[in-house]
């Protein structure tokens, strides 16, 4: 089986989630202990987000870099981003990476074209929301976005960054995004996926009749397919 590489602590919840969901697949998929070598390479995450806010775009990609390339060099075969928001970067770091680099996007693209979903509301980040890159790439599948109004994008972005990447599960919170997800049902999303590897922490399964698409669990299941054929 193939070791799994993981670029994490973008956030430390996330990264989190990420080793659950692989143990629990493997132990669905097999049914004993022998689980795959996992390989984390968690980031500096405050520093990583300060280069993003203040639009060090190159300093942003070079954390990321310097995570991937200590996974190789570690003996990694596979490797992922635990987040949506770095995949801004993904195209550069696949140009130069010596191991399969596996997308959270075209994982996501490939499950909704299986499902169906021709137009899929987006939840997540400022930054994934407002640039153009998440949008492109599932574009390319033939996939239209639709994203949450300015405020709402703006509350979305506080909640994920004051209280999930911290921990903090609020019910108010709750609330407030299970409004937004079904405000973007009304626009005529078939379907909601959660980018933002954060979110299912708080919300799952279907709002308004809509299924919520969780990419950490989507993009580990894409990574395992992977692993197993080693």
């Amino acid at each position: 089986m193939k070791k799994i590489g993981i670029i994490g602590g973008l956030s430390p919840e996330s990264t989190l989630l990420y080793y659950k969901y692989i143990i629990e697949e493997y132990r669905r998929r097999s049914r004993n202990e022998y689980y795959p070598i996992i390989i984390i390479y968690s980031v500096n995450f405050g520093r990583f987000a300060d280069y993003m806010r203040s639009g060090k775009h190159e300093k942003a990609y070079y954390v990321l870099e310097e995570a991937l390339q200590a996974l190789e060099n570690a003996g990694a075969d596979i490797a992922l981003i635990a987040a949506n928001t770095p995949h801004v970067f993904y195209e550069q770091l696949k140009e130069r990476a010596r191991i399969g680099l596996i997308s959270i996007i075209d994982a996501l693209a490939e499950r909704l074209l299986a499902d169906g979903v021709e137009r899929v509301g987006l939840l997540g980040t400022k930054y994934t929301l407002s640039h153009g890159f998440y949008r492109d790439a599932l574009a390319r599948y033939g996939i239209e976005t639709i994203v949450p109004e300015p405020h709402e994008i703006e509350l979305v972005n506080e909640i994920i960054f004051r209280e999930l990447t911290r921990g903090v599960i609020s019910e108010a919170s709750r609330e407030k995004l299970t409004g937004i997800v079904m405000r973007l049902v009304e626009k005529g999303a078939q379907g909601v996926a959660l980018a933002c590897t954060e979110l299912p922490m708080i919300l799952r399964g279907e709002v308004g009749g809509a299924k919520l698409y969780d990419t950490t669990r989507i993009h580990v299941l894409k990574v395992l397919d992977l692993a197993f054929q080693g």
